[in-house]
């Protein structure tokens, strides 16, 4: 699709594909003319998949930049006890703002439910980074803090995404009948 400046809106710019035309937006679904950040943030407050999928990564990636905190902090227990309780830590939180903010169901969902639910999908994750440290440190010896947590966000983006499968889908409420 080429993109037509009217002469009355022309202006300088370096990417003109980030002005954002009206029936460009009427595409995206919006009814309004809004550049690009206006959508995300659209899309972030909305209730339906998409917006619980972007909460659910801008959580995820929050709570990962508190385990990463922990995990430094508490290197001095060895990688692996520093692992599990920047794990547990992180993970009570994010089981917390996903149950309050990506998928609003503070009212709907107990607290501890959703620490039970989404910390058995949790264990499946804390196994496998485990697993992956293990193996880092069996293979390369003295790995890097750097490396380490970047092995682990990696391990904890794949599990994430089951995560938000299993929160959104599995463990959701059963649907009432109108009739």
């Amino acid at each position: 699709m080429a993109v037509v400046i009217p002469r009355d809106q022309e202006t300088p710019v370096t990417c003109p594909s980030l002005l954002c035309r009206r029936e460009v937006v009427g595409e995206l679904g919006a009814d309004r003319a809004t550049g690009p950040a206006e959508w995300v943030v659209e899309q972030v407050r909305g209730g339906g998949t998409l917006g619980q999928f972007l909460r659910f990564v801008l959580v995820g990636g929050s709570t990962t930049v508190v385990y990463a905190a922990l995990f430094v902090a508490l290197g001095w227990l060895g990688y692996l006890p520093a692992h599990v309780s920047a794990t547990v830590v992180s993970t009570i939180l994010a089981n917390e703002l996903h149950r309050r903010l990506t998928f609003r169901a503070d009212e709907r969902v107990h607290w501890f439910t959703a620490q039970w639910e989404a910390g058995g999908v949790t264990v499946v994750g804390l196994m496998a980074t485990s697993a992956a440290l293990g193996w880092l440190d069996s293979h390369a010896g003295k790995a890097s803090v750097v490396t380490q947590v970047a092995l682990v966000v990696c391990v904890t983006a794949a599990i994430g995404l089951m995560r938000f499968v299993a929160l959104r889908w599995l463990f959701r409420a059963p649907a009432i009948d109108a009739a």
